[in-house]
């Protein structure tokens, strides 16, 4: 039994309606009831004030000495019946000199006479009983010449005071009863309306949790739930926007697991067959160098690869530390120039270094020079019978640094994709051994990036290739 009521569920709707209904029954019984008795003490006060009134009156318009007129008093007694109400007339030694019915004797407490003798008016509300039934009453003390000599007692029953307090509290009620199924009827449409939008975020949840991504649902800043539908709004996006790219990254990884077979498997196969060849006598003693020289430089294209791949990696992961200093643009041009000379002579490229002796660059040697390196060799691989410029030159905020080609260019569709870490823009250009995985060039990105640099490509198909990289400028200083 216990287990099944913990299990138990209560829809959001009643749980507001409930919550709702108990706040305001709460309010109005707390309201009712003060207002009830604010009320009832209103109208007893009323009473009272009525009686005081009466009797200031009578003292003042009967006879002003001790001995009060009958004629008057008579009067008084007629108007004031109609009203219910009885008035006696005492003297100091609380002795009825005049009654208008029913009191014989005064029957006053110390407390009351003390409080007369005084001065004071006394006031007796609501249900107190004296004179064998509940009356309400007021004493007036007398005085003449500043000498106490009597004084005045009006009374009325309580039965008329209840009777409207009970009219009161009867629209009261009626009051009640009409706000609150008012107040319910509010509550219920209120509690559906709130209900329905969280249904809606509900069943828009579930979609998603089933991995449907494109479900979008109303959203608003009118309250906490519009803008939960907003936030819900930019989490989906999200998730689509990261499911594409989880679905992009899986199918590079798969191409880059199969080019990796490829790639490796071909370097691998020709070594290993130039060593069983030379093992086993099957080439010739001229050939034998030239075998060698392959496995070479096979070799030294898988160390490319693997450099490549750790240097990537490395990056992403913020291994990388950078030791930035003044380096003289023209020297570093110039370097990679005699290091590249021989691989653009083998394609009949002339390589050609344009910078004035006085742009110096703030960057980390080894790292501006791995970035200058990819981007020449790609140019070179893709040029022949061509020129490629190596252009350096300093912008009032900043070094700029051109590596131009005449090539073959590329599709400019293609410039935004060259940066992903295993796209290929021509599948023939796999035969390129400085970056077959197209890690070379964003390899390079990375790293201008970590200079606080940026660099933009520029290219056609048959007009070759301008790659400029912007540096923060650094003076020497710095």
């Amino acid at each position: 039994m216990k287990h099944r009521l913990s299990h138990m569920k209560i829809k959001y709707i009643y749980q507001q309606l409930i919550s709702h209904i108990s706040i305001i029954v709460v309010a109005f019984a707390v309201l009712s009831l003060m207002f009830g008795q604010y009320m009832e003490s209103l109208v007893y006060k009323n009473k009272a004030e009525e009686l005081i009134s009466y009797g200031e009156n009578i003292l003042n318009d009967v006879s002003r000495s001790y001995g009060y007129g009958t004629d008057e008093l008579n009067e008084y007694r007629h108007v004031l019946a109609g009203r219910q109400i009885q008035y006696h007339i005492f003297n100091k030694s609380s002795e009825i000199t005049f009654s208008s019915g029913g009191l014989i004797t005064l029957k006053l407490t110390d407390e009351e006479w003390n409080d007369i003798k005084k001065g004071v008016t006394v006031i007796k509300n609501q249900e107190y009983r004296r004179f064998d039934q509940g009356v309400t009453f007021v004493l007036l003390p007398y005085f003449q010449n500043d000498k106490f000599i009597g004084g005045i007692l009006l009374t009325s029953p309580i039965s008329g005071s209840r009777e409207m307090i009970s009219e009161i509290n009867r629209y009261l009620f009626y009051t009640v009863l009409i706000a609150l199924v008012v107040s319910i009827l509010l509550s219920w449409f209120l509690s559906k309306f709130h209900v329905n939008r969280i249904k809606r975020i509900q069943e828009a949840t579930s979609l998603v949790a089933a991995g449907d991504y494109s479900v979008q649902i109303p959203s608003s800043n009118f309250d906490e739930i519009g803008e939960l539908a907003e936030d819900f709004n930019k989490m989906v996006e999200k998730l689509n926007t990261s499911n594409d790219e989880i679905e992009s990254l899986e199918n590079r990884r798969r191409q880059f697991m199969a080019d990796v077979s490829h790639e490796l498997r071909t370097p691998l196969t020709t070594i290993s067959g130039v060593i069983e060849g030379i093992r086993n006598d099957m080439i010739p003693e001229v050939e034998k160098e030239k075998g060698i020289n392959l496995v070479s430089k096979e070799t030294k294209r898988l160390i490319r690869l693997v450099n490549e791949n750790l240097d990537y990696e490395k990056i992403r992961s913020n291994q990388v530390k950078l030791f930035k200093e003044n380096i003289q643009l023209f020297e570093v041009l110039d370097v990679i120039k005699d290091q590249l000379d021989i691989l653009a002579e083998d394609k009949n490229n002339t390589i050609i270094v344009e910078v004035n002796d006085d742009v110096f660059i703030y960057a980390d040697y080894d790292r501006l020079t791995q970035i200058i390196i990819n981007i020449t060799k790609n140019s070179i691989q893709f040029t022949e019978n061509g020129t490629i410029w190596l252009r350096g030159r300093a912008e009032p905020n900043e070094i700029v640094i051109e590596i131009e080609d005449t090539g073959i260019g590329m599709d400019p569709a293609q410039i935004q994709n060259i940066w992903r870490r295993f796209y290929k823009a021509d599948i023939s250009r796999t035969t390129n051994p400085y970056g077959e995985f197209g890690l070379g060039l964003s390899i390079v990105q990375q790293l201008v990036s970590m200079h606080e640099g940026h660099i933009e490509v520029t290219s056609r198909e048959g007009q070759g290739t301008k790659f400029t990289i912007h540096f923060p400028y650094k003076s020497k200083e710095e």
